[in-house]
C-alpha cells in the first residue's frame, strides 16, 4: 500500500480537479502519482505541464519516448511506472513481444539502429550517467540532433524522477477508472483555488 494518501478529486482546488479530468479524459485513470503529488499543488501543476513538454514536443516521436521511459523503469524496477508505461507504449504501437522482452533489446531485430541507440542511452544513464563514454555517445549523434539528444536525456531523466519518488512512496498501479469521478456534486463540492499554476500538460 502506498506510503502516502491520494487525493479524491472532492479534497483538492479547482485547478488541479482540472488537471485531474485532463488526465481522466486521456488516460481514464487519473495515476496514484498524480494525487499523490497532489499534496502539493504548486509542484502537481508545474510537473503536469513539464510532463507534457518533454513527451509531447520536440521532433523526437513520443512512440520511441515511451519505449526508453519503459526501459528506465525496468532498469529501476518500477512496476508502478511498468504497468502504465506499457499500456501506453503498446498503444502507441509496440508489440507485446517487444515491450515483454525489452531487456534483450541488443539480439532484436525489430529496434533500428537508432532506436537501439537511445535505448543504450536510456540504460548506461540510468544505471549510472559517469559510465556514458564518447563511443556510445558518438552512436546517440549518429542518429540524433542536439535538441533530439536533449529531449532523449530529458525522458530519461523525468522517469528516473518518477521512478525514485514511486519506488520510496510504494506507488500500487493505478486502476482503469480509478481518480476520475466527475459529476456534479463533486464539481460543487470542490474547494477553492488554493494557488495552484494552472497548466495545459498531458499526462
Amino acid at each position: 500500500m502506498s506510503r502516502i494518501s491520494r487525493l479524491d478529486r472532492k479534497q483538492v482546488s479547482a485547478e488541479t480537479a482540472a488537471l485531474y479530468d485532463k488526465a481522466f479524459a486521456l488516460r481514464g485513470n487519473v495515476p496514484n502519482m498524480f494525487r499523490v503529488m497532489a499534496h502539493r499543488p504548486e509542484i502537481f501543476a508545474t510537473m503536469q505541464a513539464h510532463f507534457g513538454a518533454v513527451l509531447n514536443t520536440g521532433t523526437v516521436s513520443t512512440k520511441l519516448k515511451e519505449l526508453i521511459i519503459l526501459r528506465t523503469s525496468q532498469v529501476n524496477r518500477t512496476p508502478y511506472c511498468e504497468a502504465s508505461h506499457t499500456i501506453l507504449a503498446r498503444g502507441l504501437g509496440w508489440s507485446d513481444d517487444q515491450l515483454s522482452h525489452l531487456a534483450d533489446w541488443q539480439a532484436r531485430q525489430d529496434f533500428t539502429p537508432a532506436e537501439k541507440a537511445a535505448l543504450r542511452l536510456a540504460e548506461v544513464v540510468t544505471r549510472d550517467p559517469h559510465l556514458l563514454n564518447d563511443e556510445q555517445f558518438a552512436e546517440v549523434r549518429r542518429y540524433f540532433s542536439e535538441g533530439e539528444i536533449v529531449e532523449l536525456l530529458c525522458a530519461i531523466g523525468l522517469f528516473n524522477y518518477f521512478n525514485r519518488f514511486n519506488n520510496a512512496l510504494k506507488m500500487e498501479p493505478t486502476k482503469p477508472g480509478e481518480g476520475g469521478v466527475v459529476n456534479e456534486s463533486d464539481t460543487a463540492d470542490a474547494p477553492s483555488s488554493d494557488g495552484a499554476v494552472a497548466t495545459h500538460g498531458l499526462a
